[in-house]
């Protein structure tokens, strides 16, 4: 039976179920801006998305990616200290594709072009709470986590 992941943006919090049964649960942090679809809003999508693409395998723990790919830097807090209001793309990044014509995919709406990942982040971010710039955060023990338990194609519902 695959995997699917539900992530509740009311309660920041995202489930890995296996069938009906709980795999496991992780705090996350969703938009600042809160939920919203359209391009440049810098909102969570909301609905039916699939883990597109998948990248990082293998990669250090705290790994910084731009634009999908490894800097060779791994993250420390000067980093931080240099950068305080940097959104920090840390470890995997798991690339979503919205699957609602209209809602999420295609046209002002579209998730995997406006790069909707799921993605680590510095463990000093707030998780269970909003503030990232559209993206779900998770911290980098648990992204690894879900990285190794997903495949390209597994369902995302991201309510809220």
């Amino acid at each position: 039976m695959a995997a699917r992941i539900h992530i509740d943006l009311a309660r920041q919090r995202m489930t890995l179920y296996r069938g009906e049964d709980a795999l496991a649960r992780y705090p996350v942090s969703s938009a600042a801006n809160g939920a919203g679809e359209r391009n440049g809003s810098e909102c969570t999508p909301r609905g039916r998305h699939v883990v597109r693409a998948m990248i990082g395998h293998g990669a250090p723990p705290g790994s910084v990616f731009v634009g999908r790919r490894p800097t060779g830097e791994i993250f420390t807090p000067e980093m931080r200290a240099n950068a305080p209001r940097r959104d920090w793309i840390l470890t995997r990044i798991l690339w979503l594709s919205g699957c609602e014509v209209g809602r999420n995919r295609l046209g002002e709406v579209d998730s995997m072009r406006r790069y909707i990942y799921i993605h680590g982040a510095p463990d000093d971010v707030d998780f269970g709470r909003p503030g990232s710039r559209g993206c779900i955060r998770m911290r980098g023990r648990d992204v690894v986590e879900l990285f190794e338990r997903v495949a390209p194609g597994t369902p995302v519902q991201i309510d809220g």
